[in-house]
């Protein structure tokens, strides 16, 4: 019997994916986010033969030294925390794998270190929206800086665009809430479990989010965010969107880790300038300075990216 049957029968949930679907959901349980080890593995071999090889050591490794990927795998891969995560799909989670029709095709340019499935509440059609903009920022904000997200954001909306951000406190959750105050559509994205909204003083936006747009994360049921995933959930951010646009970052911002993926998938990257003797303002000044970033004023200079 293969892995995934041997599984399946331990976790019935599971039977109601294909076969690709059923291990790709494993794989967000048993492997990190952006694992490019695990994403070149299963190029090669495809989600489930992969998980054969790691999980019962058989197969073809095609190459590929798969002793570091199964030291970590193999202790996350109890029936217990596969079935913590597919059984959370009765309480209105969705699965959402590259054969799905409403996965990102944006994520594809992420190659190997693409998703290997999301979990995902919501109206998840609206993560295909092909006309999206990541707004995004520091969660320390200024009034300034939350002002001009306001602005843009609303801007955005009524010019049709879905917006994209990671729920943090500060730009992230303005963006959300200006996205919502518009009747406008949004994403986010997180760096966690769906059932461990985080941060948790924005559960009750996160809800608003799931009803109104949709709530999405790599990562399975049970699984708290670490300082790794939120760097690694920033990719997804970038790859989803069509443009980013910064409204506000200090010098060492993880927003100016989302630019950094936007760039480096070929994204357009804005950034709106601030007083240039807020600390607040000088990641925005350091992106349109070392980074060539756009400078973006208003919505319009964010829509034109």
């Amino acid at each position: 019997m293969s892995t995934l049957g041997s599984i399946s029968n331990q976790v019935p949930t599971i039977q109601q994916y294909s076969p690709d679907a059923a291990a790709r959901g494993i794989w967000t349980v048993i492997s990190e986010p952006g694992d490019s080890g695990t994403g070149e593995l299963i190029k090669a071999l495809g989600a489930e033969e992969a998980l054969d090889v790691i999980l019962h050591g058989t197969g073809d490794a095609a190459g590929i030294d798969v002793t570091p990927l199964r030291a970590r795998a193999l202790p996350r891969s109890t029936a217990a925390s596969i079935a913590a995560t597919f059984d959370a799909t009765t309480s209105g989670a969705e699965l959402i794998t590259p054969e799905h029709p409403h996965w990102p095709a944006g994520f594809n340019d992420l190659g190997a270190a693409a998703p290997y499935a999301l979990w995902a509440r919501g109206t998840t059609e609206i993560l295909t929206d092909s006309l999206s903009t990541a707004v995004v920022g520091a969660r320390a904000a200024s009034g300034y800086g939350e002002h001009a997200t306001m602005e843009i954001t609303a801007g955005l909306v009524s010019r049709g665009h879905t917006i994209i951000s990671g729920a943090a406190y500060g730009i992230d959750g303005m963006a959300h809430r200006a996205a919502l105050a518009s009747d406008g559509r949004t994403v986010a994205y997180l760096a966690g479990g769906l059932d461990r909204y985080y941060p948790s003083g924005h559960h009750e936006l996160l809800s608003r989010i799931a009803e109104a747009g949709a709530v999405a994360t790599e990562i399975g049921f049970g699984q708290s965010p670490t300082k790794y995933r939120f760097l690694m959930r920033n990719r997804l951010i970038a790859a989803a969107a069509r443009a980013t646009v910064v409204t506000e970052a200090g010098w060492r911002s993880g927003a100016l880790n989302i630019a950094a993926h936007a760039l480096g998938i070929n994204r357009p990257v804005g950034a709106v300038p601030g007083p240039i003797t807020s600390p607040a303002s000088a990641g925005c000044h350091r992106l349109i300075r070392e980074y060539g970033a756009q400078l973006v004023t208003n919505a319009e200079d964010a829509a034109a990216l």
